[in-house]
């Protein structure tokens, strides 16, 4: 169960965004298989798989504001005891 301290546990609209964008792009993915000349097929839809996929890790990996707040903090304290914090 996560924090009830941090906000992501809580950021409902953090998650309905990626899922509608995620949605979108894969629909968008749909139509241009269809729609694009066979030659630049392949280049379109790396580009579009790629903006999902980073998109997607962003939001699984990338940390939230507190705990990169929380993280500098930890670093600068370690450095200022030299590293035994």
């Amino acid at each position: 169960m996560s924090d009830p301290g941090l906000a992501e546990g809580r950021w409902l609209w953090r998650r309905l965004y990626v899922f509608a964008a995620s949605a979108g792009l894969w629909w968008l993915l749909g139509r241009a298989i269809g729609r694009t000349a066979s030659e630049d097929l392949p280049r379109v839809v790396e580009g579009l798989m790629g903006l999902i996929a980073l998109m997607q890790v962003l939001y699984l990996v990338a940390p939230t504001a507190q705990q990169m707040i929380a993280m500098l903090a930890n670093l600068r304290l370690r450095m200022a005891t030299g590293g035994r914090a």
